[in-house]
């Protein structure tokens, strides 16, 4: 008997500082950045709106992607699974981190409130590793017309 085991996460918020994308020593892109959401139905005792400010890790295009188009206050999609770590600081202290490590992004903004268009993701394609981009805001495809209702094959 095997064991189930899924790790998925779908948010939606607003990034808290502008991303900064940096390189590992053997080049691979990465980007950490904090994604404030705002919490259903929760409010403090003051009537605001509670949020949580989770952090975000991107690799490769991914990072690339979120750095090139996504500046702090931009509304953000991704999707991603949670990844726990931990390890002893300078003071012999354990330290543990909780992160999303960030798979697809996609824009949430009107392409007015954002500068970029709606619709628009990136989803790297896991058999060739090639950006993919998507958009639903495309057009319909091309489908023949028919004029009366005696072409219908029904």
């Amino acid at each position: 008997m095997s064991a189930l085991n899924l790790n998925k996460v779908v948010l939606a918020g607003r990034i808290t500082a502008d991303p900064e994308l940096k390189q590992t020593t053997t080049g691979v892109s990465v980007l950490s950045f904090t994604l404030a959401v705002n919490r259903r139905f929760s409010k403090n005792e003051q009537g605001e709106q509670q949020t949580d400010f989770i952090s975000m890790v991107a690799w490769r295009q991914t990072a690339e992607f979120i750095s090139k188009y996504f500046r702090k206050g931009s509304a953000i999609c991704v999707t991603g699974s949670i990844q726990t770590r931990n390890w002893q600081d300078s003071q012999g202290q354990r330290r543990y981190a909780t992160e999303v490590i960030v798979d697809e992004a996609m824009f949430v903004d009107s392409r007015s409130e954002s500068g970029n268009a709606q619709g628009n993701s990136y989803m790297p394609d896991a058999y060739n590793a090639a950006p993919a981009y998507s958009s639903n805001a495309g057009s319909a495809p091309n489908f023949e017309e028919l004029n009366t209702d005696d072409d219908l094959p029904f």
